[in-house]
């Protein structure tokens, strides 16, 4: 049987954060997810870093800590965050007295905001909407879900952070009103076993609600789904948000050589309700042409939803109208002793709700040792020697984009792969530069059992072409490496084609079903991946 001093719950931004402050302050730690690392909210959404502005209004404190914590991400995630900026504009269809509440709003928490003249404002975005009638600058960023859950993991590992994924809780075991431990089940095998803990964090998101239930505990967490839509363009170099009260489809996104808009708000029943549908779509787009009225011309990827997890004492609370400030909620006023649940919040301040609730376990536990998430960067810079390295190796624009993925240590790692194979340099994923080498090293880390967990830590599949020419080759590298899981080359690809179809269906029209059409020329009529050929004779 496992032991941990503490089990966290929920393998999100806030799971993650709290597992490498509680690693970093010397408590024994140990973070459970049922599916993926960042699989749920965490890399379902737009990927904006706050500027705060957003919230600014209705929000002060919400606004506040986003403006803070804004800027202390830019500093210890910087190979996370690409630094944009970002614009608020107000189109004509906005209400004009609502742009002096904002202005004056965001000065009163500490926001900056430079207006700018529209003709300026359409020659650094020369797609904006003719439309337009004021804007301003603020410092917004955009952030890579996934690369910083994953640094936050490497982090926690260094000071002896435990990861089981594929592993959901069955049951929460207490004696005498306090938690000593905790039941849970493998997702992939089925098997059930035991971890002996004295303390258990809930950062489950949207499933918080259920977590707690396990402990007779009523918490109210409403799952609200918001679908995107990604593009195929860099349609802006900077984040642009409609200045108007917070609403559907009122945000572009840059990252990489994409765009992603959103959001649309729709409380649903399960917290895995993800699957986004051709009205929502639809939507996004009608009302995105406000911004950029030649918005349909450009080519669309996929669209995607997640569910945002609010939380109100108010059980009635829904939608735009529930709070996006966080609450920790100390179940030893239910009547359970060693059991903590954190609900509500936004990515942007994952690392702040980490702090608060880390800081709370520890005063129980009598650690005094303080916080320094906020000081430390996520991971090492790589020297300019490894740098220099890496150029011999990665093909040009490669180096650096491996090394804010990887990391120092990583790209060491990927490296020395290179060197005793130099056949290992090949790219496997050309829309997001993936090598041979980084497929493999991804592969081989003890969280990956599919080809979509090699995705999520390298982005290959994500890009251009949605895994159409790189899908064949990973799997090929999967199984030429012996790898326990990657000897079933036909569930390989089922489940990788599969994900990204769940994407493309709901854009399926144009050029997109021209281009689902080559995907099933390569993999049903070359590979044969249904079986609908006889390949063997019989």
């Amino acid at each position: 049987m496992q032991k941990a001093t503490v089990v966290v719950i929920g393998g999100g931004a806030t799971g993650v954060g709290i597992l490498r402050d509680l690693c970093m302050r010397g408590v024994d730690a140990i973070l459970i997810e049922q599916q993926d690392l960042a699989y749920g909210t965490s890399s379902r959404y737009h990927g904006l870093l706050h500027s705060g502005g957003r919230y600014a209004v209705k929000d002060a404190e919400a606004g506040k800590e986003c403006i803070e914590e804004n800027t202390i991400l830019r500093k210890i995630g910087r190979h996370c965050v690409e630094q944009t900026e970002g614009f608020f504009a107000r189109t004509h269809l906005d209400d004009e007295d609502f742009e002096g509440k904002w202005v004056e709003a965001c000065a009163k928490v500490g926001i900056p905001t430079i207006p700018i003249s529209v003709e300026e404002a359409r020659r650094l975005e020369p797609n904006l909407s003719a439309k337009i009638k004021s804007v301003y600058r603020v410092p917004d960023a955009a952030i890579d879900g996934f690369r910083m859950v994953w640094q936050n993991v490497a982090s926690a590992r260094k000071y002896g952070g435990r990861v089981m994924t594929y592993t959901t809780v069955v049951g929460i075991e207490h004696s005498n009103n306090q938690v000593v431990g905790m039941k849970v089940k493998n997702t992939l095998t089925g098997e059930v076993s035991n971890i002996a803990c004295d303390f258990i964090v809930s950062a489950a998101g949207s499933w918080a609600g259920e977590i707690a239930a396990l402990a007779g505990i009523t918490v109210n967490v409403q799952p609200d789904r918001g679908t995107l839509i990604a593009f195929n363009h860099r349609i802006a170099s900077r984040i642009i948000n409609r200045l108007r009260p917070a609403s559907d489809g009122d945000i572009f996104v840059p990252h990489g050589s994409i765009t992603i808009l959103g959001t649309t708000s729709a409380s649903v029943d399960k917290p895995d309700d993800t699957i986004p549908n051709a009205k929502e779509v639809v939507e996004l787009l009608n009302i995105g042409e406000a911004l950029f009225e030649d918005l349909r011309s450009y080519r669309m990827l996929r669209a995607f939803a997640g569910t945002r997890p609010l939380y109100s004492a108010d059980p009635n609370a829904k939608g735009r109208g529930a709070s996006r400030g966080f609450v920790t909620l100390d179940h030893a006023h239910d009547g359970l002793k060693g059991f903590v649940s954190v609900v509500g919040g936004k990515f942007t301040t994952y690392r702040l709700m980490a702090e608060k609730v880390t800081d709370l376990v520890c005063n129980y536990l009598n650690v005094k040792t303080p916080c320094r998430t906020a000081l430390e960067d996520l991971v090492d810079d790589a020297s300019p020697a490894l740098m220099a390295k890496a150029r011999l190796y990665f093909p040009a624009y490669g180096a650096e984009l491996a090394a804010s993925r990887l990391g120092s240590e990583g790209l060491e790692k990927v490296i020395d792969r290179m060197q005793a194979k130099p056949e290992k340099r090949q790219l496997l994923c050309e829309c997001e530069n993936v090598t041979m080498a980084e497929v493999e090293e991804a592969a081989a880390d003890s969280t990956s059992f599919m080809i979509s967990d090699v995705r999520r830590k390298t982005r290959m599949g994500m890009g251009t072409c949605q895994g159409a020419f790189c899908t064949f080759r990973s799997v090929g590298a999967v199984d030429a490496n012996g790898l326990s899981w990657g000897k079933d080359t036909n569930v390989l690809f089922k489940e990788f084609l599969q994900g990204r179809w769940k994407g493309i269906r709901p854009i399926l029209w144009g050029n997109v079903m021209r281009e689902m059409e080559l995907t099933r020329g390569i993999y049903e009529g070359t590979l044969n991946i249904n079986g609908a050929i006889d390949d063997e004779g019989k």
